[in-house]
């Protein structure tokens, strides 16, 4: 069969209003960039005729600009999931313009072949090639691929030069089957191979072959600070003293990371510890400091989801196949962020907190309890079935008017029951095996901003009962600060 070639413009004319559209990719790595560009264009004109025009959305993860961005600019969102990060969109959902389900990574593309999230009409593909005979060479993204290329009607395929096609080679591409068939994933190590290079779809539903060149848009991170460095070698520190306490075996054990500076600041601080003997990464999202640990010999093996590096390192990856094509591995994200591998492989997951509170609940998603800030990620996938699961947090935000630990969450992402570790740039609070009243005094003395540690003492004085919340005060830190923009003056009478 000979796949078409055919314009942006022809592909999003395709679409049409109430479709419920998948995306591939995983933060920008890997997702398609001017097919979205035109169905924002198509949507702002229907609009303008006065007709409607509105679609459904399944991504991997957060997405680029040009999907998330342009379709919330364009008013074309109907519903969108799992998990986004676009100031436009998170706009537009706190306004309620569009409806958003925050949602497990893990679990997405199981629940669309379960049908629970009706249907996939159209799935559009970012590829470094194409053939004929319907296999699809990925880029640096695989997201929920397999699954919405299997569901949908119709598959519109970007063929992003940038890619080399020597990419091949780089990709699992594996789907479990559903129950009651389902057997265990066999992922024994994080380099084990289980599935096939590439993505296998019937031919006949790719409707067309957009040509493009746009460079991955790829994260790029700001300069290290005081704080996630001390937040990085706190947990450094961490694991070397739990390794000698035996309790991390002498070999090490795969580490997860979750996304931004402070993840990178951790990994960095691994490296550079000598006592930490050279480790493999099983995780949903690959940044930059795996590749710099992988060139020094600190990091054996990384395995992901997605490729989220800056345009600099993706180019040296590229120029630099033959070493790091041996160490890397994209997978499907139901099979990177599943909680039987995690459990099976024994991974230290380290994962960043919005906010804390004194009893080891976690707030990841929600700001003063109300605004979606990006969603809560794969975090979860992680966080319950870790060997160790550790939350990382500044202690303060906005020049120390709030404080990253209170009273209690205004929003419960991560219940105290699955968190086991808690840092910030002050210190570690090791909360296993603690009651909740122990729990609470070990986070107030090592992890606390000392300006908050006379309140938060005072407060734990205030309550009664197996956890001592005052329920007339465990929100008064958030009610001061949108009162008098500092938590700070919040007063116990």
């Amino acid at each position: 069969m000979i796949l078409r070639k055919i314009t942006a413009e022809e592909a999003a004319s395709y679409v049409k209003d109430n479709d419920n559209i998948g995306f591939s990719g995983f933060t920008p790595a890997g997702c398609p960039k001017t097919v979205p560009m035109a169905i924002a264009k198509r949507a702002e004109e229907e609009h303008a005729k006065g007709n409607p025009f509105r679609v459904g959305m399944f991504t991997g993860a957060s997405t680029v600009d040009h999907i998330d961005g342009a379709l919330s600019r364009a008013n074309a969102i109907k519903f969108r999931t799992p998990y986004q990060s676009n100031k436009d969109l998170r706009n537009l959902l706190n306004a309620n313009g569009a409806q958003y389900f925050d949602l497990h990574l893990s679990e997405l593309a199981q629940l669309l072949r379960y049908g629970f999230l009706g249907k996939v009409d159209i799935a559009i593909i970012e590829a470094a090639d194409v053939t004929e005979y319907g296999e699809i060479i990925l880029t640096e993204g695989v997201g929920i691929a397999p699954t919405i290329c299997r569901l949908a009607n119709k598959i519109i395929i970007e063929l992003n030069r940038f890619h080399p096609k020597e990419i091949k080679g780089m990709h699992d591409i594996y789907e479990p089957a559903d129950p009651p068939s389902r057997r265990e994933i066999p992922v024994y190590t994080p380099s084990d191979r289980i599935g096939t290079p590439y993505l296998k779809v019937a031919p006949e539903k790719i409707i067309g072959v957009v040509e493009t060149n746009n460079n991955p848009g790829g994260n790029s991170f700001s300069p290290l600070d005081d704080v996630t460095l001390k937040i990085g070698k706190n947990v450094s520190d961490f694991l070397v003293k739990e390794m000698k306490t035996g309790h991390i075996p002498a070999s090490f054990l795969p580490i997860q990371s979750g996304v931004g500076n402070v993840a990178n600041a951790v990994l960095g601080c691994m490296g550079e510890n000598e006592e930490i003997p050279p480790f493999n990464i099983y995780t949903e999202v690959i940044q930059d400091a795996v590749i710099k640990l992988m060139e020094e010999g600190r990091v054996k093996f990384a395995s992901g989801c997605s490729l989220s590096v800056s345009l600099e390192v993706m180019k040296k990856i590229y120029s630099g196949f033959d070493f790091f094509k041996s160490k890397l591995l994209l997978r499907p994200q139901e099979i990177s962020n599943n909680p039987e591998v995690a459990r099976r492989l024994g991974l230290i997951a380290i994962n960043t907190a919005l906010e804390a509170d004194i009893f080891g609940n976690i707030n990841s998603t929600h700001v003063m309890g109300t605004k979606m800030m990006n969603g809560i990620g794969g975090s979860g996938d992680f966080t319950r079935s870790a060997y160790l699961s550790i939350f990382t947090t500044p202690s303060t935000a906005k020049d120390g008017k709030i404080s990253s630990i209170v009273p209690m969450v205004s929003h419960v992402d991560h219940s105290e029951h699955s968190v086991k570790i808690l840092v910030t740039e002050h210190g570690v609070a090791d909360l296993r095996g603690k009651s909740p009243i122990q729990r609470a005094q070990t986070i107030i003395d090592n992890c606390v901003e000392p300006s908050y540690k006379p309140l938060l003492k005072k407060y734990l004085k205030l309550g009664s009962g197996h956890t001592p919340l005052y329920l007339d005060k465990c929100f008064a830190f958030h009610k001061e600060f949108l009162k008098s923009g500092d938590m700070h003056n919040a007063i116990w009478n």
